[in-house]
């Protein structure tokens, strides 16, 4: 058990105070292939996914629901039972080591100190039975050596620190007498309260009205740029990507299909689908206009077609669609890659 001050020096300032090349990312997935065995077959739910997450950044995962976006959120908390699934094929590394190969009582030491996950439903992330100081300091004493007068004192700085104004009354409250907003808010002081260098965030403002998404992302980012904690945000929403997010990966049907830093994607996007997301937005709609809408279906992740999988809801489907295209840079946007045989130029390097 490592003291609360420890924790926060060994990880980040440790880490600022070095290059970014002579640091491991936080979080590296690399050619992820995950299978849930069915009766017949399997549901390929990851095929090949890539993402790194570098020391203090935030990034973007977005996608439709079936992408495959919460499963590489679950899967990088090991939060899937092993018995459910089959990793045909990859890696993911927290801080150089591959989690995959860490047991499961590694794992719980490694959840709530090093990396922390925000669910996308507060009303039910809560215990109901538990005060909200109770389980915000049970997370604070397991990983750290702070006695209980100094969790409960660091549970309510949290909390002040969520804008809430009065934190002890918070601190002593159940989450039912809480609003889905303040609940939101006590599930980011939770996931912050030992500091870690890695936060998931699947889909955190989903339940929430928008002005209270505005709030709570804008917690999320000023509270993880006060620790150095890096985000990973899951989500379906490309204009909460563009306000939040340093880089984005677009994943459909369990592929990453394009990648780079969030000005160039959405400014320059060269994937039909991540085309048609932007096309949907409302404020990228004409007035009076329909709204815009991709065509089609997600493929079964159980009978994924050959070749390009948005091939058959794609306008631009050709005879080369029939392979699958790999990640292709994009001229003068570096680190901006996209999986498209027809919007990539053939000369570009893989």
């Amino acid at each position: 058990m490592t003291p609360y001050s420890e924790l926060n020096t060994s990880r980040h300032v440790a880490a600022s105070a070095a290059g970014q090349d002579s640091i491991p990312p936080v979080l590296d997935i690399d050619n992820l292939h995950i299978e849930f065995p069915i009766y017949r077959g399997a549901v390929r739910a990851l095929n090949g996914v890539t993402i790194q997450v570098q020391p203090g950044e935030i990034v973007g995962i977005v996608g439709e629901s079936g992408s495959g976006k919460s499963v590489t959120a679950m899967m990088s908390m090991r939060l899937i039972p092993q018995s459910n699934y089959v990793v045909r094929q990859g890696s993911i590394h927290k801080s150089g080591k591959n989690i995959l190969e860490a047991s499961e009582k590694q794992m719980r030491q490694i959840r709530g100190s090093d990396m922390a996950m925000i669910f996308q439903e507060p009303m039910t992330a809560l215990n109901p039975t538990m005060r909200v100081g109770r389980q915000i300091t049970d997370v604070i004493r397991k990983h750290t050596a702070l006695s209980p007068k100094q969790a409960r004192e660091r549970a309510i700085s949290l909390l002040r620190d969520m804008h809430i104004a009065d934190p002890a009354q918070v601190f002593d409250a159940y989450p039912f007498e809480l609003s889905g907003g303040m609940r939101q808010r006590i599930m980011i002081a939770l996931a912050f309260s030992c500091d870690p260098s890695l936060l998931i965030a699947d889909e955190p403002t989903t339940a929430l009205d928008v002005t209270v998404q505005k709030q709570v992302l804008m917690l999320l980012r000023e509270r993880a740029k006060k620790t150095g904690t890096a985000i990973l945000l899951i989500t379906h929403d490309m204009a909460v990507v563009s306000q939040f997010c340093e880089r984005i990966y677009v994943i459909y049907a369990g592929s990453v299909v394009e990648q780079g830093a969030v000005a160039d994607v959405i400014g320059r996007p060269n994937h039909p689908y991540t085309r048609g997301l932007l096309g949907a937005l409302p404020e990228n709609a004409s007035a009076g206009a329909p709204l815009l809408a991709i065509a089609g279906q997600v493929p079964n992740l159980a009978d994924l077609p050959e070749g390009c999988a948005f091939r058959n809801r794609c306008s631009l489907q050709a005879p080369a669609c029939s392979q699958v295209p790999p990640l292709m840079s994009v001229a003068g946007s570096p680190g901006h890659a996209a999986a498209c045989w027809m919007t990539v130029n053939e000369e570009h390097d893989a």
